[in-house]
């Protein structure tokens, strides 16, 4: 079977394939496992690296995901499992609504058409966020049941995108799943526009020697997830049985429940024999606008029923990001 990996470029996207390419299998639209021999990477940009395995034919595709006739190009096969990962995200999305709407939606959409054109009901797996809850009603401690009133332009297209997926299932046009993604902490590399880019910089920017400004109160909560969580959450949502999910697609995954300050104190105590960068704090009100619009605290009891992986908390994902990123 063939694999399409929108976003594959991106730091999720190229943990999950080579995660899949170590798997080796996924189960297919006819229910059953089938082994990967293609996997396409699709993205705006060429990924940095791109993984090898024998046997099977890896593909990195650029592009602009607007494009229909270019994502049904890409789904080409009756055989095929869909991640799709790509997206504008939260600062991104307040700084140019329009593109926020031409990439999350128009885009989303050309992906759910052209699995829905192939034949049986390919499985599709589409990044949410928990940005889909905001608002003044908000309680503090959302979950699967809570109502959905974000308050960004990126949570409003992935809230969109789950009643979508909900939809196209409903009428067997595909077998849709949705995970609502908590903050996904340690990306390596550089910041990127999502305003939640500082819950990664606070761990890497010091552990690489670098002094870091952090741009929100270190009582600022927010749930967290490590990647290597995040990725096989992925793939857990992908090998569910529909009839686990019935008609409602979304999954909030898992998370941690922290603080900046707790994040400062994680870092600054973890026990690595490296010389740390200094953190100060210095709140940027472009950034605190829109976490605060962000749920501080969230509960997953579905997600536990389901058998999704959980990691150990803040230290495990500081041992993890050192062992892949730093001592690799």
């Amino acid at each position: 079977m063939k694999v399409v990996i929108t976003g594959g470029a991106g730091f999720i996207g190229f943990r999950l394939v080579k995660r899949l390419l170590e798997v080796g299998e996924l189960t297919g639209p006819d229910g059953h496992k089938q082994s990967i021999d293609a996997v396409t990477l699709f993205d705006v940009c060429e990924p940095l690296d791109q993984p090898q395995k024998e046997g099977v034919t890896i593909k990195a595709v650029t592009g602009d995901i607007s494009n229909g006739a270019t994502v049904r190009d890409l789904i080409d096969r009756d055989d095929i499992s869909v991640f799709h990962l790509a997206s504008v995200v939260s600062g991104g999305g307040e700084k140019d609504f329009d593109l926020a709407m031409r990439v999350n939606l128009d885009g989303g959409r050309h992906i759910m058409e052209a699995v829905r054109a192939r034949a049986g009901q390919p499985r599709l797996v589409i990044a949410s966020s928990i940005a889909t809850f905001g608002g003044m009603h908000m309680t503090n401690i959302v979950g699967d049941m809570t109502k959905q009133t974000p308050q960004t332009t990126y949570g409003i297209t992935k809230a969109i995108s789950e009643l979508l997926i909900n939809d196209y299932t409903r009428k067997g046009f595909l077998d849709g799943r949705a995970a609502r993604l908590p903050t996904v902490i340690i990306r390596p590399g550089k910041p990127n526009a999502a305003a939640s880019s500082f819950a990664s910089a606070v761990f890497r920017e010091p552990l690489t020697g670098v002094d870091y400004v952090l741009p929100v109160p270190e009582t600022t909560p927010m749930p967290i997830l490590g990647y290597r969580a995040i990725v096989e959450g992925l793939i857990h949502l992908h090998e569910l049985h529909g009839d686990q999910l019935g008609d409602d697609r979304g999954v909030g995954l898992p998370s941690h429940t922290v603080t900046a300050g707790d994040m400062i104190h994680a870092v600054t105590s973890f026990d690595s024999n490296r010389r740390l960068g200094k953190i100060t704090v210095q709140p940027d009100p472009f950034i605190l606008d829109i976490v605060k619009t962000w749920p501080p605290d969230a509960e997953w009891q579905r997600a536990q029923s389901l058998g999704f992986p959980v990691d150990g908390g803040l230290n495990e994902i500081i041992g993890n990001f050192i062992e892949d990123y730093l001592d690799a």
